[in-house]
């Protein structure tokens, strides 16, 4: 299990350039089926996400090659409509295959995903709306299948914003004949992208970013798409967290600051200064901090769920008591017993968590127990006395790539090994 080593106390100063989106560059690899070519991606991150996602479309059949940050999918030879339960459990967002499968073969056989243990994320909206465009869905035994032997255009109106629904839903009506309508959409920035690349593959959708997505479809499919996956926004939220955690000067570069605004927001409440370009951001952590205003998690444009960790690190020694309200996970508190093993002191009621600012931190031994989590231990232990140690079974690596080493280039002391 790799462990890792964080010696807290060193300013972070310097400049970086955010990766590449997770949450983007997964559900774009799944559209990379639909158009049954070449797809050329750029900007992507080297995530074990991003290879479980690249180990799924080589089982379909498809031709994987990825050289730094550029992937190049062949999908024209698929020969396979069935995800094997090994491949799904690696990855929650392996979901994404069960729209684009369904689109590009009329069949689809996939186990329920996997990914990080956050409470129950069921994919009924999923089902709903595939049903709504014409599919047969059956469930046995922990296993999908869904058949079409032509899917229609519908009006579809999802009960929650779900991220993962809203993107299931467009690529499979890439494949429907007609028009579908989707209201009460997921919006964010994710969504956009995934948009953008299906355009630019040949379909036809418009809206993405606002609560009504139009899908005209029966999309014509390129025979070859190139497109660059845009920044991570949760990526660039952890490194201006951890100048709050550690004190220093950052500025984050290649990043659209508007996407994550909200989390920028809560960081001056904190007490930081935030300049914000169009292409970057610049924060000044030098400060005590003081706790802000109740941070409530929300879909886009609220503040993300994925960076409540993050900034509930911020805080621990921030005077006064922050209040957190999880709203989207219920069991998204799962990394408070470990930041209390470092001397943060923390109550939780339900979905609402009260962080009560301490002087100081001690280093512990502590586990990650999902990705943000994982993170926010890093970060605490970054503003922490003395060295502390992080049992990981592989979460953080799921959403960063090289984290340690950009962590050191800013000043950082912190290494990871198994």
């Amino acid at each position: 299990m790799p462990v890792w080593k964080v010696c807290g106390g060193k300013r972070l100063e310097g400049a970086l350039d955010v990766q590449g989106s997770k949450n983007a560059v997964l559900p774009i690899l799944a559209a990379s089926l639909l158009s049954g070519g070449v797809t050329r991606l750029s900007n992507c991150p080297e995530l074990l996400d991003v290879r479980a996602s690249a180990d799924i479309l080589r089982h379909l059949g498809c031709g994987v090659m990825q050289n730094g940050g550029e992937i190049l999918v062949d999908s024209s030879r698929m020969t396979e409509n069935h995800i094997p339960h090994a491949l799904m459990e690696r990855m929650r967002s392996s979901v994404m295959y069960l729209g684009a499968i369904l689109a590009r073969c009329g069949e689809v056989r996939l186990s329920a995903p996997g990914g990080c243990e956050l409470g129950a994320r069921p994919i009924d909206l999923h089902l709903k709306a595939l049903e709504e465009m014409g599919a047969e869905v059956r469930q046995s035994g922990g296993e999908v299948v869904c058949r079409a032997a032509r899917l229609h255009g519908a009006h579809i109106n999802l009960a929650f914003p779900s991220v993962g629904a809203t993107e299931n839903v467009m690529l499979a009506a890439c494949a429907a004949e007609g028009e579908t309508v989707l209201t009460n959409a997921a919006r964010e920035p994710e969504i956009v992208d995934l948009a953008g690349y299906l355009n630019a593959a040949g379909a036809q959708v418009s809206g993405a970013g606002s609560a009504e997505v139009r899908i005209a479809g029966q999309m014509p499919g390129n025979a070859f798409t190139e497109y660059r996956v845009m920044a991570d926004r949760i990526a660039a939220c952890t490194f201006l967290c951890a100048a709050a955690c550690a004190g220093g000067e950052l500025r984050l570069g290649g990043v659209v600051p508007a996407h994550f605004a909200t989390v920028t927001e809560a960081l001056r409440e904190l007490g930081c200064a935030l300049l914000t370009g169009e292409d970057s951001v610049l924060i000044r952590a030098d400060r005590p901090l003081h706790a802000g205003k109740p941070v409530v998690t929300r879909p886009y444009p609220g503040f993300p769920t994925d960076a409540q960790a993050l900034l509930m690190s911020a805080c621990l020694k921030a005077r006064g008591t922050s209040v957190f309200v999880e709203n989207i996970f219920e069991n998204r508190y799962r990394h408070v017993p470990e930041l209390r093993r470092l001397g943060a002191q923390i109550q939780v009621e339900g979905r609402v968590a009260m962080v009560t600012g301490v002087g100081s931190l001690s280093a512990a031994p502590v586990t990650a127990t999902d990705l943000r989590g994982g993170a926010a231990l890093i970060l605490a232990a970054l503003g922490a006395e003395g060295e502390t140690h992080i049992a990981d079974s592989g979460h953080i690596m799921r959403g960063y790539a090289d984290l340690d080493a950009a962590m050191r280039s800013l000043g950082a002391d912190i290494s990871v090994a198994d």
